[in-house]
């Protein structure tokens, strides 16, 4: 005989089916648009691939994997490989510097010369300038010279040293323009103010208070588990990524996660476990050039419109790999994908996915 516990998760979904059919079509209907759009990145099933998340109100509610996280040991990607973000680490680094300021340690007021007085116009460049890319200064990773320091150990003052003298684009806050220095002079900053490597100050501040410990500090050398290897593809040949020093990326790229680190993260902004409210909404902020333009980049988070709706995004790019991640933020959902090839970068389509998400789940 059958007891009454063997029926309950049949009963359970069947009692879920009546109440709330339109929900559950709706789910349906995303898993199939989903799997539809994103297959057309990844067509090449033994090549590298990438992993994609939807989340909605803080737990996941689609996550799926295609292609090899390791070509030459044949091994599957899973939602629990770990990939190099690039760029998304400049949300973090935003995050230490309001945390800084939360405590009272600086003021996003501050000029660059507070923290570095050799810098050229130091006096005139602000902490605000850096965190919303209207500084004006040299991207360093622009620069014609920098295959020449690609490879090699430096400390972040070696690296400051290496651009800081270049051409300015224009004068602070008078144009936005996307800018890697920027975010560099800011974890130079956060380990000056907190007495602390920049890696170590994200270690304990961040990662260990939000739970995130599938996190790190991009490294060639320490062994990872779960890491995806990356990849690039030269003519129709995927080869391995070129080697970089990590001393590069620093501040502006150099973290390592999981779709499941990355939606803790996401919960921890939200649920203000970093920040006051205050200090969120400085990140969240739309701000404005010397001309009173507006432009669409807070402190960390880039803004866009999804079908009529504003959400917060920021992608990124290093050697070997491409991450997204969307959220929106009057619907709580959040959408990411990695790729562990350059070749197929998930930013157009993670957009695409954010729009079903919005489409499907809003019913």
């Amino acid at each position: 005989m059958m007891h009454f516990k063997q029926y309950y998760p049949l009963l359970l979904l069947l009692l879920i089916t009546i109440c709330c059919p339109t929900r559950i079509i709706s789910a349906q209907r995303l898993e199939a648009r989903a799997d539809s759009l994103i297959s057309t990145l990844f067509k090449d099933k033994n090549g590298p691939g990438g992993v994609f998340m939807i989340a909605q109100k803080g737990k996941p509610i689609y996550q799926k994997a295609w292609g090899k996280a390791n070509l030459e040991l044949n091994t599957p990607l899973t939602g629990d490989h770990v990939f190099q973000i690039g760029s998304m680490t400049k949300q973090f680094t935003a995050v230490a510097i309001l945390m800084l300021e939360q405590q009272g340690k600086l003021s996003v007021k501050d000029p660059l010369s507070k923290y570095l007085p050799d810098f050229p116009n130091g006096s005139n460049i602000t902490l605000h300038h850096l965190l919303t890319h209207t500084s004006g200064i040299q991207d360093y990773l622009r620069m014609k010279t920098l295959p020449t320091i690609a490879q090699k150990e430096m400390t972040p003052e070696m690296v400051i040293d290496f651009f800081k003298n270049e051409p300015v684009n224009s004068a602070p806050g008078e144009k936005y323009a996307y800018n890697n220095s920027g975010y560099f002079l800011l974890g130079y900053v956060v380990a000056k103010v907190s007495g602390m490597a920049y890696k170590d100050f994200i270690q304990k501040n961040i990662l260990d208070k939000a739970g995130m410990h599938e996190t790190y500090y991009a490294s060639d050398r320490q062994v990872i588990k779960n890491r995806a290897y990356g990849y690039h593809k030269k003519d129709s040949v995927y080869i391995n990524k070129t080697v970089i020093s990590y001393d590069l990326a620093y501040a502006a790229g150099a973290l390592m996660s999981t779709t499941a680190d990355l939606l803790k993260w996401q919960n921890a902004v939200n649920q203000h476990l970093l920040l006051n409210t205050e200090e969120t909404q400085k990140a969240f902020t739309r701000y404005t050039l010397s001309n009173g333009e507006a432009h669409n980049y807070g402190y960390g988070w880039q803004f866009k419109d999804i079908k009529g709706v504003t959400v917060r995004e920021h992608g990124g790019s290093i050697f070997g790999y491409k991450t997204m991640g969307v959220y929106i933020p009057g619907e709580d959902i959040y959408v990411l994908g990695f790729s562990n090839c350059d070749c197929n970068s998930p930013t157009k389509i993670t957009e695409e996915v954010a729009a079903i998400a919005l489409e499907e789940l809003r019913k």
